[in-house]
């Protein structure tokens, strides 16, 4: 009786076997060809050497709407999504990386009735082009409260607000980013200008 049995799981095994290679021919191939298409993945970033000194991680943006805010972010400013976790299927955590760099931000659902407000604190985001960062966003239907100029200490300023009203600044320093404050020849590059 027992012979009888391993005989019927043999044969059964054929069977698959048999159904299976065509099958997994497809899917090999539907594979291959998948992979050829995509576009090749960068390295995943190497875990900095702090050599046990501080470093700066994220900046947590707490949100009313994460969904929103992640749009923000992402569409409006370039970020790229590293991860979003949803708490049925509606959005409570993004975490997205700046488009020139690894500096990164996350964006946390504000508990019901919890303040948002973040008097004292501002984003800032450099990029070269200003200017004309300032017209994307302006020709995607944002509003900068204030445009770029030159500032006393030698930098060049724009300002905004995200859709929960965090202050953010979008500025060019150039050479004078690690430098301290130049006032005297900001106000002079400021006069050239006007």
């Amino acid at each position: 009786m027992m012979k009888k049995k391993k005989a019927v799981t043999k044969k059964a095994s054929a069977k698959k076997t048999r159904l299976a290679k065509p099958v997994k021919r497809a899917v090999v191939k539907a594979v291959r060809a998948k992979r050829a298409a995509a576009p090749a993945k960068k390295e995943a970033a190497v875990t900095p050497d702090t050599s046990g000194k501080l470093t700066f991680n994220h900046a947590m943006i707490y949100s009313k709407d994460v969904d929103r805010a992640m749009h923000f972010y992402h569409d409006m400013m370039g970020f790229k999504l590293i991860e979003d976790f949803r708490y049925e299927g509606i959005p409570v955590y993004a975490r997205l990386r700046a488009p020139g760099g690894d500096g990164t931000i996350a964006l946390h659902q504000a508990g019901p009735g919890v303040s948002i407000a973040s008097d004292g604190v501002r984003l800032y985001f450099e990029v070269a082009d200003l200017d004309g960062f300032c017209r994307k966003l302006q020709q995607k239907g944002f509003y900068i409260t204030q445009l770029p100029r030159m500032m006393p200490w030698g930098w060049r300023h724009a300002y905004l607000n995200d859709p929960d009203g965090h202050e953010i600044s979008l500025y060019w320093a150039g050479e004078n980013r690690m430098q301290k404050t130049v006032m005297k020849a900001a106000k002079q590059a400021a006069k050239a200008s006007d």
